[in-house]
């Protein structure tokens, strides 16, 4: 402590704040003049914890940007509907596999129109429609391509918010009469088509000739998946003309009343149940799957957040190892700067004012730290967010409070923790023995 600063501490005449502005105010301004000092060096001991704060910053706002991407198009389908799904027995609610319908290399065919028949009387459901994806070869004009074909009933137009934008969509009567009638999406339009239009104009599907009734409003990908590159048709019509089967994969079933959603996704499991001939009791013997819109966001919840928590953990090493450089690099300071130790405790400075001093060069380190971080992360995370929505994906741009805060708070206990034990060493060192070390 040099005079000014005794001076300082001599003229305070409250006790309690000459005991706060000698042991903590004069090392923090003594400690900023030590690391504007060494510029080098707390610039690169900065760096550390700049790194491991963006990271976690961008980490968890890539995971909630994500995550609400992911829901939002979960929404698209409407918080009102129920999706049944085919699935082996003894597996879990839901398989990755289900779309193909192969499940584990067992096809599922317990699943049939007759169910989605079955499920319409139960009261709460307002509509459904029964499907199943297929893949063929599609050609028209000497064009030719792989699409996916989506069978659908006729209550699609009902259940699905998707809308035909000229033309119109198949009806039941259609669909039950196995009519060779098609709704295409934008997509197929403009790669068979071109600047035609497809209205009336029959294209061939495998070895058969459907004729375009409707052309789907454009609706962009959904999940990863493009929308406007399929080909729909009556169920019925894809089961027994082009893949030559009589089961389905799903049922998308919507309700009159979202508030009891649950309730009716059970009285379908009893359903179901009862009509394949299966145990109510037993889940696990279940060849089918039920869930609600509501049911699938808090899986979707679920997944992200756990997959978060473990981007975090692994952003949050960048954080330790940045702590540890905050360490080794006071310990250095420590060693160089004994001398001074000496001299300062020589002419009255406490082990306290040296604590402290040392204490807050570690504390400003991080703090610092955190708040560059914390911006370059933002940055970082706002240009993820423009990429990907200039790639046609809704992902928004999320900072929490809660992950700014978690981000910042954990670096200055690192900052503390770290620093703690330097300073520790600092503030007891003898002061005789320190002065004669004039290296």
């Amino acid at each position: 402590m040099n005079k000014k600063d005794k001076l300082k501490c001599a003229t305070r005449k409250f006790g309690i704040f000459n005991i706060y502005f000698c042991r903590l105010v004069i090392p923090f301004q003594i400690a900023l003049r030590a690391l504007t000092k060494h510029k080098a060096r707390t610039f690169l001991t900065i760096l550390g914890i700049v790194i491991g704060i963006m990271s976690v910053i961008t980490v968890m706002s890539a995971g909630q940007g994500l995550e609400a991407f992911m829901v939002d198009q979960i929404k698209v389908f409407g918080t009102d509907t129920i999706q049944v799904e085919i699935k082996i027995p003894n597996t879990s609610h839901v398989s990755s596999d289900n779309i193909s319908g192969m499940v584990q290399g067992i096809q599922v065919t317990t699943m049939t129109i007759d169910d989605a028949e079955a499920i319409k009387k139960i009261p709460n459901v307002k509509a459904n429609y029964a499907n199943i994806l297929g893949q063929e070869v599609v050609s028209y004009a000497g064009t030719t391509r792989q699409t996916i074909i989506w069978g659908v009933g006729a209550g699609f137009e009902e259940v699905d918010p998707s809308e035909v934008l000229v033309g119109r969509f198949f009806t039941d009567e259609e669909d039950r009469s196995l009519s060779q009638v098609a709704v295409i999406g934008q997509t197929v339009a403009e790669k068979l088509f071109g600047d035609q239009d497809p209205i009336g104009k029959s294209m061939k599907i495998g070895k058969l000739k459907f004729r375009v009734i409707g052309l789907m409003a454009p609706r962009g990908s959904i999940t990863f998946f493009d929308m406007d590159n399929l080909i729909y048709l009556p169920v019925r019509t894809l089961q027994r003309k082009l893949m030559g089967i009589n089961h389905i994969q799903a049922i998308t079933v919507s309700v009159h009343n979202k508030d009891i959603a649950d309730e009716t996704a059970s009285a379908i499991t009893a359903l179901l149940r009862d009509r394949h001939d299966l145990p109510q009791d037993n889940p696990d013997k279940d060849d089918f799957s039920v869930m609600t819109i509501a049911e699938a966001i808090e899986l979707y919840d679920a997944i992200f957040g756990a997959i978060n928590l473990l981007l975090v953990a692994i952003a949050g090493i960048s954080l330790v190892v940045g702590g540890v450089g905050i360490m080794n690099i006071m310990y250095v300071s420590v060693a160089e700067r004994t001398y001074e130790i000496g001299l300062r405790k020589a002419v009255g400075a406490t082990s306290s004012n040296i604590l402290w001093q040392f204490l807050w060069e570690a504390m400003v380190i991080t703090f610092f730290g955190a708040i560059i971080g914390f911006l370059l992360g933002a940055g970082l995370s706002f240009l993820i967010a423009v990429v990907a929505t200039s790639q046609g994906l809704g992902w928004k741009f999320v900072i929490s409070p809660g992950s700014v805060v978690l981000a910042i708070s954990v670096s200055l206990v690192i900052g503390l923790v770290f620093g703690v034990f330097p300073a520790k060493t600092a503030s007891g060192l003898d002061p005789v023995e320190s002065l004669r070390d004039k290296s």
